[in-house]
């Protein structure tokens, strides 16, 4: 797989215009990619300070109007792509969810994560979302953890013993803490021996600044691509899924795991 993440800032509540800049750096960088991945929601910008109670005007259906845009935009390019979108539960529009949307290469939905484990200012505006599903895109299966989720280790083991060769991890983290999503990352790919990738925010949306600092771990926890901190950018990366093969041959951690003993 040829991934590529998209490192972009974004104009809080202009869904038209985020989504406009996204498809012009994949078009202007993406190089061939299979799969790309944008951050957060991307559709509306992640400053909730300046969103706030706009966000239950901005937020839409899955499917809906955005995640139809992201599938032309797949379809279009030729290229799967998975987005943090901001959703709206279809029966309870008041109800809003932290989501990513993956899109296949012919444009088709092939489904939606909502965000599990949330920030502590996010229990004001979202709900949880209550699974953790691996996912058939571009011929691989990919797993779904959002931004703060690179911080619980159980959420990647579970998606690897389910069977998830990548997994995907659009963020909004501030700049300053772009050390935690860098060491975790790395640490995931590491554990559970699959690639593991972050993509975030840069510049500044509002009151907010974000850091960049996007990355593609290997299943050692080796880097293979990143940007840095000073603006958009699109990072892009080779993956072998023979990389994953010699690195659970060599060291057998799943055949040694023992998960009846890690919980009460």
């Amino acid at each position: 797989m040829r991934l590529a993440l998209v490192q972009m800032g974004c104009h809080p509540g202009d869904r038209e215009g985020n989504l406009a800049a996204a498809a012009e750096l994949l078009r202007r960088e993406a190089d061939g990619a299979t799969l790309a991945c944008l951050p957060e929601t991307v559709d509306v910008g992640y400053d909730l300070a300046t969103l706030g109670a706009d966000l239950v005007e901005l937020a839409e259906p899955v499917p809906g109007p955005t995640s139809d845009a992201v599938g032309r935009l797949a379809a279009d390019l030729d290229m799967a792509l998975v987005a943090g979108v901001l959703e709206r539960d279809p029966h309870l529009p008041e109800v809003l969810y932290d989501s990513a949307v993956l899109v296949e290469r012919d444009g088709r939905l092939v489904g939606r994560y909502r965000k599990t484990h949330l920030y502590p200012d996010e229990h004001r505006w979202f709900r949880s979302g209550g699974e953790l599903p691996v996912f058939e895109l571009a011929g691989w299966r990919v797993g779904i953890a959002i931004c703060f989720e690179h911080a619980f280790p159980e959420i990647f083991s579970t998606l690897a013993r389910r069977g998830a060769q990548l997994v995907l991890n659009p963020s909004a983290v501030p700049l300053g803490y772009g050390y935690l999503p860098d060491l975790r990352c790395r640490a995931r790919a590491q554990d559970n021996q699959m690639f593991v990738a972050t993509v975030n925010h840069v510049g500044a949306e509002g009151a907010a600044r974000y850091g960049g600092g996007s990355l593609v771990a290997d299943p050692r926890g080796e880097v293979l691509a990143a940007a840095g901190a000073d603006g958009p950018a699109v990072v892009v990366a080779e993956l072998d899924p023979g990389r994953i093969r010699s690195e659970r041959v060599q060291e057998p951690v799943f055949r040694a795991r023992r998960p009846e003993l890690y919980e009460p």
